[in-house]
């Protein structure tokens, strides 16, 4: 069992190549919490932010807690911004960006072997 608040979880600056450096990632519940096999992150991403355009051999899915963006997902750039949702299939192109200056945050949920 686990009860948390996300203003006291510890966020992660992302400093990874091709990222803006306005992207924060905070683990909200994964094996630590018990959650084993999953985890679930709350990524916040600063004006003008975005994170690397990347792939990997996992899936993951999202849900847009707050702001506007675009999700390029594989050789197409979506329109996303709270309320919306999005499955990533493994091995396919993806990135985030922020497109307004508000904070762009949104919930991604991968398996465990996905959280590095």
């Amino acid at each position: 069992m686990y009860i948390g608040h996300v203003n006291e979880i510890a966020g992660l600056e992302i400093n990874s190549p091709g990222a803006a450096l306005n992207v924060m990632k905070q683990v909200l519940v994964g094996p630590e919490q018990g959650w084993q096999g999953w985890v679930m992150r709350l990524f916040t991403i600063s004006n003008d932010g975005y994170s690397p355009r990347h792939a990997h051999p996992w899936p993951h899915i999202n849900y847009i807690v707050s702001g506007k963006g675009t999700l390029f997902l594989g050789g197409q750039d979506y329109e996303v911004q709270a309320g919306s949702v999005a499955f990533v299939p493994d091995n396919i192109e993806h990135q985030f960006k922020n497109t307004s200056t508000d904070d762009f945050i949104f919930i991604c949920i991968v398996p465990e072997t996905g959280d590095k």
